[in-house]
């Protein structure tokens, strides 16, 4: 009784901490599993056991598969399909949806909506309509995707080998199809119907605003020949003033340097383009005696030239710009760039931008360098929304990475490798084959996942060798006590679904399974129905934008609220139970 309580604590502890989400996921779920080992509650051989999980291999191979075809092009060529859509707001959200949903069955979520989520936006602004009506739907839309196949999403995967220890089988690739496919049709079907009411009208982001309208926030400051300046860099100008502006470009007469470097000298009659609100230009007018240059107005052209863009971005759920500020990264001195806006649900954040301090789901607006700021992106963990051609490749060279994935799903289907063995020869020919460069093989994959999954496995082992699980499970069944069976599994169901809402969603399924294996025992029943009930719950957290990957990255580029998720997600998450209900125990029956 001892070991119940004290994993449950480390586990109650565990998920207040992942709701609190002061620390990120990976790092909490590590302590947990340490606190476990230290405790004996998981036994020594077995502490970094769940790093060798073939669901673990597996997530990570899938992650490269999908990044290697997301690179090629493949879903790409789609997108590309996107234009034809026409105007009318509803014929664009059922093509953007329904093809983000089919790509999200086979491609990462996350990397299925960095393609669609520029689309979208495209197509908004040349339109008209409001992004924010497009958007939540996609998001749900790449969940839904996502319950489709096995690996479609890691909860299909990791509930897959929890059946393979328990029963001995694995899921099948297409096992889930059924149920998968059947609750993404109503879900689609309720959004196409309904969403336009349910979903909010945000301001902002629409076809004629967007951050790239700063020009309220530039002026001209001219360098007049008494100038103390003269001679001086920039970057000694920059730090003479403790006012927080940004320098965008430098017009040195028919010259002009957009982003200019920190180490070029100010001359006599240099005009510099400056943004910044009236209160920080006064100060910096009367801190070093430049002179207020208003001759013209002042717009967007001065951010690019032919070696400087502009480009938009999301922060992502786990990028490492997350708690820090411009200035901790030192963005413009270490890379040239220059943070030119931030939105924040919808509403943009003050000009003293250098020491606002990012969270997931900021848009932010950069000016630097195409190839640094490309480089930026990555290394930072953004995702663009600057409308680029997309990368569309010819059919030669699509025919490969196709071929590859085709030939893996079916010799997983028809059980002649296995689907870990099938997945990982599949990631290494994606690289041997140079479809995804070898540089680019580490990126790909999501480590905080993994290491989430590698610590979280032992402790769901943990939580049924100490008899926990079947003490939780026994009290779920005593609440529905006097009730048919099914009742039991469609609150198995809902309880995993409201889980994932708060912490990661692999978490949620490595934790549920375990009550829904006893819960089946207890009632002499098939574990499929549980099992198949924990993996849909898991795999659609539609209430939060913490839920999910997917529902971060729209949360700026669509103005939302926290609180805007629940009105189209809460009676989206009524129908998906009722349907997942209703077809799992129709594929999977109880007896």
């Amino acid at each position: 009784m001892l070991d119940q309580w004290l994993i449950g604590i480390i586990l109650l502890a565990m998920l207040a901490l992942f709701v609190i989400d002061k620390w990120r996921y990976d790092l909490v779920a590590m302590m947990a599993l340490l606190s476990a080992a230290v405790l004996d509650l998981v036994p020594t051989a077995e502490v970094f056991s769940g790093f060798g999980n073939a669901a673990v291999i597996t997530v990570a191979a899938v992650l490269i598969i999908s990044h290697a075809l997301w690179r090629s092009g493949v879903v790409d060529a789609l997108a590309s399909v996107m234009k034809r859509a026409g105007d009318k707001r509803w014929i664009q959200m059922i093509a953007l949806t329904s093809v983000t949903t089919i790509c999200s069955a086979f491609i990462s979520n996350t990397g299925t909506m960095a393609i669609m989520i520029p689309v979208a936006l495209q197509l908004a602004r040349t339109s008209g309509n409001n992004p924010s009506k497009l958007l939540m739907p996609m998001a749900f839309g790449s969940l839904l995707g996502g319950t489709i196949t096995m690996v479609g999403t890691p909860p299909n995967i990791i509930i897959a080998d929890i059946r393979r220890e328990a029963m001995g089988e694995s899921f099948g690739i297409f096992e889930f199809t059924p149920v998968g496919l059947s609750i993404a049709a109503a879900g689609l079907l309720f959004m196409w119907l309904l969403s336009h009411w349910l979903v909010p009208e945000k301001s902002g982001k629409s076809k004629s605003e967007s951050l790239y309208d700063v020009s309220s926030y530039l002026t001209e400051l001219y360098v007049p020949e008494e100038s103390g300046f003269i001679g001086e860099t920039l970057y000694e100008l920059e730090n003479r003033t403790e006012d927080d502006f940004v320098i965008v470009a430098l017009q040195r007469g028919e010259k002009r340097w957009s982003a200019p470097a920190r180490y070029l000298r100010l001359k006599t009659e240099d005009v510099l383009i400056v943004e910044a609100n009236a209160e920080t230009i006064q100060h910096v007018i009367d801190g070093t005696g430049l002179e207020l240059n208003a001759e013209e107005d002042i717009d967007e052209r001065f951010l690019k030239s032919d070696d400087i863009t502009v480009i938009e971005g999301i922060v992502g759920h786990d990028s490492r710009l997350i708690g820090r500020s411009a200035a901790d990264i030192k963005l413009r001195s270490r890379y040239g760039i220059n943070v030119l806006g931030v939105a924040r649900e919808g509403q943009k954040l003050g000009t003293a931008l250098g020491n606002i301090r990012f969270k997931p789901g900021d848009v932010l607006l950069l000016q630097g360098d195409a190839e640094t700021l490309t480089d930026v992106f990555q290394r930072f963990g953004c995702f663009p929304l600057a409308q680029r051609s997309l990368r569309i490749g010819s059919s030669k060279k699509l025919a490969l990475p196709l071929g590859i994935f085709a030939a893996t799903i079916l010799s997983a289907a028809f059980g002649l490798l296995s689907v870990p063995v099938a997945f990982s020869l599949a990631a290494g020919l994606m690289v041997v084959t140079n479809i995804l460069p070898l540089r680019e093989l580490y990126d790909a994959i999501d480590w905080p996942i993994i290491v989430l999954l590698g610590a979280t496995i032992p402790l769901g082992s943990a939580l049924e060798r100490s008899g926990a699980a079947d003490t939780i499970a026994n009290g779920v069944l005593y609440i529905s006590s006097g009730a048919p069976e099914f009742v039991a599994v469609g609150l198995l169901l809902v309880v995993t679904m409201l889980l994932s809402n708060i912490v990661n969603n692999a978490a949620a399924a490595v934790l549920m399974a375990p009550i829904g294996i006893s819960m089946a025992n207890s009632f002499a029943a098939s574990m499929d129905p549980f099992l198949m009930a924990v993996a849909i719950g898991a795999a659609v957290p539609f209430l939060t934008p913490i839920g999910h990957q997917s529902n971060i990255l729209v949360m700026g580029p669509g103005g939302y609220n926290f609180s805007d998720y629940w009105r189209l997600g809460l009676p989206l998450s009524l129908v998906v139970a009722s349907v997942a209900l209703v077809m799992i125990l129709l594929v999977w029956p109880l007896y």
